[in-house]
Formats: structure tokens, C-alpha cells, sequence
């Protein structure tokens, strides 16, 4: 804490100087009126970068890979007349426990009682997305309530913290005694509380006397930053351990007792095949929702096995499978008391060795060299991922989103050095996530970012092509396209048996002439032959890079969704597991 003296400053400055002490660098944003008082201190007082953005839905959603590559809170701000625009992006914040701190600046306060023009109850319509949202009420108070915004953001399970501004609050001037931060809450998690002492021997003791134990870990097992010791703790008790999508790149995919992706977003037959027949399974930081769990069919019978679960988030344990043991706490923290005492109590626990190499290699080999004949015009995703996983450099992130784009490399991509280097949005799953968080994740890498998206979700964020263009940042979107929005047509006729879904095809679009006009380098991959090659001169040109590929949708050539595999092999049709 700082005993300054007390100094005369302006709302706009006090911000500006509260978010330097929490180690902010970068702002996403888009302006507006209710926010000009702003930045006229920005440019005078603040060395903070403002990156504009073309709607404020790019903004929140590159503001939200910001904060999972860099683990620390990342700023959003907007204007009144769009701050529903962020609520895509906050929503998968609050879903995917990552703390933003959101500022919309607003008319002056009850000015919407007299129909202000876009004055409407912002507090209110964040309150179920957020953490807390709040008013600034007086100047004076800024200091106070920013470290409240970053304490609450950062602790427990991280969340979005929503702040609105009225516009006279930045111009309004107080006299200010207190403009310190409270360092910790510059990162998440901010705290680390250990589970219970006795439930955690307790896990020990299940884990010990089961014979085919599996470990499970959702992204909090990456927003914590427990690879290094959930990694030891597998060693230890040669447990395998699988993760969801979100939560790819936990451990080194690569790793004897990887698993890889389970469950019904990119989870292939072998590793779901594996934890169905588990006897114990350990959950670590997964919410166990529908997606990771194929609506909760994974694991067979729930009576059948033991559960344990851990999570920073007591609603989350337990909630969707009777757990022997609960324990609610940090993942690393809670893990590293574990393995403490295991190797104080426990010395030599004489566990088989285990090695899932083989059987991986088996099952990606399997679909590697299928060769299932493709639909004339496109080109097999599988070929594309197999590529782009010989030549991604170990600096690399990679963003995707719900359909083609992101079902392929989430079950065929290894991640080889474990960390937050593939990002995906299934926590809710809405399209127009990947080119976003492309860019928030530019700014926080210094390595080549690789965006998979699909012409549905392209559609979106056309516009911040040019931003993109703009940052100069390395950025390679691969477009995979197949002019329909082909996870609900492959949904509606796998499952639903429809013959012609109704308003799901759309129509064509010159999207490389499209991409040249921003300013990207294009390519257009028409044969499985020219992928290398593209892939490569993308990745080492250190700019804006736009690749078109056809892929066939998801009702002709059936990729790893368990349901639809299903449903594949009840019809007759090709399909990848």
C-alpha cells in the first residue's frame, strides 16, 4: 500500500492511473461518445495501448483469449449506444472462469428516465454474466472500487467484473489519497486455496486401491497452471489423463500417459473408450458439462465407478456425478499437497508402468491413412490438421471455434509443450469466436497465431479484417468452407433424420478476393498435395495471412462427435473416430 499524498485528478485520469499500477499494457475497445472524456486523458496521461477494434463482440472476444494466454486480467471497454454487443464475449468469460475487467461508459445516470439517447440499465444486464457489476458513482471512489474490480475478478473462480461509467464521472475531479494496487490481483488465480487436509488423504487412499484409475482435467487445470504437477502426479501413480477441448494442452499430448481430448467435442474412440472403462475417475477443474462428458453418457453407469472431483468452484464438484470425495480448491495448490504427501506416506507405490503411445499412434494412424474418398471439390480436414501439426513451431497458438474448424484439430492436433496454446469458445460455443480471439491472442504471443474458422462463423467478423491488417501482428486464417452452417445441417440429419435441412445453406463469396482487399497475403488450397507447402509460407510470412480450404460438411464425412458416429455407422456413412 502507498502512503501518496493527495493529489487533484480528473475520473478519466484516475482510471488510466489505476490500471498502470495493475500492470495493464493493453486496452480492447471501440470508441463512442459517452467515452471521448476519456481518451483525451488516454493521450496525455496513459502509455497503455489501445487496440481498436471494429465492433465491440470482436473486442470481448479478443479481450477473453488475451486473458487466457497471458494470465492476467485483460480491459474491455465500450460505449453505451454497443455494450450489448459484448455480452457474446463475457458470456464465455463467466462460462470459461477468465476475469475481465469490462468498463461501458454511460449517459449520465438517470438520464435513461428520460429516454437518453441509448441509456438502458447496463448494471443489470450484466449482473448474470459477471461476477458483480457495479456503478461508479463519484470520482473519488475509482481507486477503491478498481481494486475491488481486480480482487474479485482474480479470486476464486475468475469471472468478469462489469464497470459502467457514467460520461460526467471522467471529466468530474476529486482530491485522491489512495492510488496504490494490491499486486496480487494482477494475475489469476490470485489466491490458491488447498482443499481440505483430510479429503485430499482421502483422495490418496481412492486412488491408491484403484485398478484402472483415470484423471480428467477441464481448463482449470490451465488457468491454475498445474501441468507441472498434475504431470508428477500421473508419473507418481501412473494414472493416464485425458482433458477436455477446452482444456487441450493440460499435459504434452505427446506424453506416455496423455490421453489426449476426451469426450464429445473432439474426443476419438480410443480415449473415450479408455475413460468409460475407468474404474476411478479424478476430476480436475472441469465443470463436467454436457460437451465434455457426451451428455454425460461417457462414463457409462455413474454407479458403476468411483468419482473424485476437485474444482476452485464448490458448485461445480459433484454436480453432475456422485463423488466419493469432493474437494473444493486451487487444482496446483491442492495437487502439490497431494504429491507431498504421497511421497512422504506413500514412497514406493509400485504402479505398473504405463505407456499410451502405442495405442494413440494406433488410433491417429487409423485416421491419418484412412483415406476416405471425399466429396468432388474439397479437401480431406484431416489431411490439412495432419500437415499443420508436422510444421506448427512450439511458439505458435492456435484458435478455433465450433464446427470443421475446431472438431479436427481438437482431436488431431498435438499439443507438445504443455500450456494455453489452443483456444477454443466450448464454454457456450458461439459462432464469430476464432478470428477474434486471434487477435487478442497476437497481442499477447510473440509466436505465429494459426485462427481455424468456418465460413459461418466468418461471417461474423468480416470487419476486423482490418484490424488484423492494421496490428501487423502474425496472424494465418485458415477459412474451411463449405457455404452452410454445417454442425446444425450435420445435427439435423444424423440425428433429427431430416432429408434437406431448412435454412442452413448460404451463398457463395469470393472470400479471397475478399481477404486481399484488407491487405492479407491469400492462398487457396484446392488439392491435398499443396497443403504443406501453403501452410509453411503462411506461418514464416510475419503478417497478415488468409488460406481458403473446401471441406466437405459434417452430413457428408462424419468427424468425432460421438452421437453423430453413432448415427454415421447406423446409415451407412463415412465417418472418423
Amino acid at each position: 500500500m502507498s502512503n501518496s499524498k493527495a493529489t487533484i485528478l480528473n475520473g478519466a485520469q484516475i482510471i488510466l492511473k489505476m490500471l498502470g499500477l495493475h500492470g495493464v499494457k493493453h486496452v480492447f475497445g471501440l470508441p463512442g461518445e459517452t467515452t471521448i472524456g476519456w481518451y483525451k486523458e488516454w493521450r496525455e496521461h496513459s502509455d497503455i495501448e489501445y487496440v481498436l477494434t471494429r465492433d465491440e463482440r470482436t473486442a470481448s472476444y479478443a479481450a477473453e483469449a488475451y486473458a487466457k494466454i497471458t494470465g492476467r486480467p485483460c480491459v474491455l471497454e465500450a460505449p453505451s449506444p454497443g455494450v450489448t454487443h459484448c455480452t457474446p464475449g463475457i458470456t464465455e468469460a463467466y462460462l470459461s472462469s477468465v476475469p475481465i475487467i469490462y468498463f461501458s461508459s454511460d449517459i449520465p445516470v438517470n438520464q435513461d428516465k428520460k429516454h437518453g439517447l441509448t441509456g438502458i440499465d447496463q448494471t443489470a444486464l450484466y449482473e448474470s454474466i459477471s461476477k458483480e457489476s457495479f456503478v461508479l458513482t463519484n470520482a473519488k471512489d475509482i481507486p477503491f472500487m478498481l481494486r475491488r474490480a481486480f480482487r474479485v475478478a482474480t479470486s476464486g473462480r475468475p469471472a468478469p467484473v462489469h464497470i459502467r461509467v457514467p460520461i460526467n464521472i471522467f471529466r468530474e475531479e476529486a482530491e485522491i489519497s489512495d492510488l496504490y494496487a494490491e499486486s496480487e490481483y494482477s494475475v489469476y488465480p490470485a489466491h490458491r486455496p488447498v482443499a481440505d487436509h483430510s479429503k485430499i488423504r482421502a483422495a490418496i487412499e481412492v486412488l491408491l486401491e484403484a485398478k484402472k484409475p483415470v484423471i480428467v482435467c477441464g481448463q482449470g487445470g490451465l488457468i491454475s497452471g498445474a501441468s507441472d504437477i498434475l504431470l508428477e502426479l500421473a508419473e507418481y501413480l501412473q494414472i493416464p489423463l485425458g482433458t477436455t477441448t477446452p482444456g487441450k494442452g493440460t499435459i504434452p499430448e505427446n506424453h506416455p500417459l496423455a490421453l489426449r481430448v476426451v469426450g464429445g467435442r473432439g474426443g476419438m474412440e480410443y480415449s473415450n473408450s479408455y475413460v468409460y472403462e475407468a474404474d476411478t475417475v479424478f476430476f480436475v477443474g472441469t465443470n463436467t458439462d454436457s460437451a465434455a462428458t457426451d451428455h454425460w453418457k461417457l462414463y457409462g453407469d455413474p454407479t458403476s465407478k468411483t468419482f473424485i472431483h476437485l474444482d476452485i468452484a464448490e458448485a461445480h464438484v459433484g454436480n453432475n456425478f456422485p463423488v466419493k470425495v469432493g474437494l473444493v480448491g486451487d487444482a496446483r495448490a491442492s495437487l502439490e499437497y497431494m504429491v507431498d504427501i504421497l511421497k512422504s506416506d506413500y514412497p514406493d507405490p509400485q504402479r505398473d508402468t504405463v505407456d499410451l503411445n502405442p495405442m494413440k499412434a494406433t488410433a491417429l494412424n487409423k485416421v491419418f491413412n484412412s483415406n476416405i474418398p471425399m466429396p468432388p471439390g474439397t479437401v480431406s480436414p484431416v489431411k490439412l490438421t495432419q500437415a499443420l501439426d508436422k510444421i506448427l513451431p512450439s511458439n505458435a497458438i492456435v484458435t478455433s471455434e465450433p464446427g470443421v474448424s475446431a472438431i479436427y484439430p481438437s482431436a488431431l492436433l498435438t499439443i507438445k509443450e504443455a500450456g494455453r496454446r489452443y483456444i477454443t469458445n466450448y464454454s457456450m460455443g458461439a459462432l464469430g469466436y476464432s478470428v477474434p480471439a486471434g487477435l487478442g491472442a497476437s497481442y499477447a504471443n510473440d509466436g505465429p497465431v494459426i485462427s481455424f474458422t468456418g465460413d459461418g462463423s466468418f461471417g461474423f467478423v468480416m470487419g476486423d479484417m482490418e484490424t488484423i491488417r492494421r496490428s501487423k501482428k502474425n496472424v494465418t486464417i485458415i477459412l474451411t468452407r463449405n457455404d452452410t452452417f454445417g454442425w446444425i445441417r450435420g445435427e439435423a440429419i444424423l440425428l433429427d433424420d431430416v432429408d434437406e435441412p431448412w435454412s442452413t445453406d448460404f451463398g457463395a463469396v469470393d472470400y479471397i478476393k475478399l481477404a486481399e482487399a484488407f491487405g492479407f497475403q491469400t492462398a487457396r488450397i484446392t488439392h491435398e498435395d499443396e497443403i504443406d507447402a501453403v501452410l509453411k509460407e503462411a506461418i514464416d510470412h510475419n503478417g497478415a495471412n488468409f488460406i481458403e480450404i473446401r471441406v466437405p460438411s459434417q452430413d457428408k464425412i462424419v468427424p468425432f462427435v460421438p452421437a453423430w458416429v453413432r448415427a454415421a455407422k447406423a446409415k451407412n456413412l463415412p465417418y472418423f473416430e
